[in-house]
């Protein structure tokens, strides 16, 4: 199996995202199991906060995200759940993105996102985008527009032959990542991570970043500052105090590290406190 899915336990991580439905590789399945995943699993980056390697071998996943309920960023996200889907027997191909979201230069191919076939079709699937990312699987087909929850979404195929996921935003569409249907193998995305885990450019290796997606809200922590954004498209902000940001860790984004994680991350992260 190319994800290794004979290693996961699916009971487990059937019940880390609150799923009791029916499980068979079939449209509806993969609809609410991509919608209980994004919804119970947060986005983040703390092992690489506290000084770890981010492995993603699936025991390492199922440890982490499943046993010990964290979360994870794109890589781990989209290799467990494709190996749950590979398990329930779903095929499943890893693509590679490169992320816009505002930015004003050409990005490297640093985002993991799915392409997995259901009831003769292809679905474009991303459980690790984070805040703004989707919700449900996407129809991968150009000109392709969904609103799922309080949030709307849409593919464009450009003339380079990428497709981009857009979402609309109060001032219109807002392009979040572009891609190609090439292939990549979980090999790939190792080269990837080692990337975006350890590289000084890497958004991820200067603050702590968490992030969850809701059908009504997109909560955001960057370092110390909190965002909270629903349909009108304006977040609410603030800074969150040293003596509250656990509380904000747990109650808001499900994150309830050890006592000496905790430590951690405000010894190196949060100096002066």
């Amino acid at each position: 199996m190319t994800w290794n899915g004979e290693a996961l336990d699916v009971e487990a991580y059937l019940a880390r995202i609150g799923y009791d439905g029916e499980v068979k590789p079939d449209l509806a399945t993969l609809r609410a199991l991509h919608h209980a995943h994004v919804t119970a699993i947060p986005f983040e980056n703390l092992e690489i906060m506290l000084g770890r390697p981010v492995l993603l071998d699936v025991a390492a996943l199922q440890d982490k995200m499943v046993r010990r309920r964290r979360g994870g960023y794109c890589y781990e996200q989209n290799h467990l759940f494709a190996a749950a889907l590979e398990r329930i027997g779903f095929a499943v191909t890893g693509l590679g993105a490169r992320v816009r979201a505002g930015a004003s230069s050409t990005r490297p191919v640093t985002h993991m996102l799915l392409k997995v076939e259901a009831e003769g079709e292809l679905w474009h699937c991303d459980v690790g985008f984070g805040g703004e990312g989707l919700l449900e699987p996407l129809l991968l087909r150009d000109g392709v527009d969904a609103r799922q929850g309080e949030w709307r979404f849409s593919l464009e195929r450009e003339p380079s032959g990428e497709m981009v996921l857009r979402t609309e935003h109060p001032d219109g569409w807002f392009g979040l990542y572009a891609y190609t249907q090439t292939p990549y193998l979980p090999v790939d995305y190792t080269v990837m991570n080692h990337y975006t885990a350890t590289h000084p450019l890497s958004p991820f290796v200067r603050r702590p970043v968490l992030q969850r997606a809701t059908p009504e809200l997109r909560r955001r922590l960057t370092g110390a500052d909190l965002s909270v954004t629903g349909p009108d498209g304006k977040p609410d902000e603030r800074q969150v105090p040293v003596d509250e940001l656990r509380n904000v860790l747990v109650g808001q984004f499900g994150i309830d590290l050890t006592d000496q994680e905790f430590a951690d991350l405000i010894r190196v992260h949060y100096p002066g406190a």
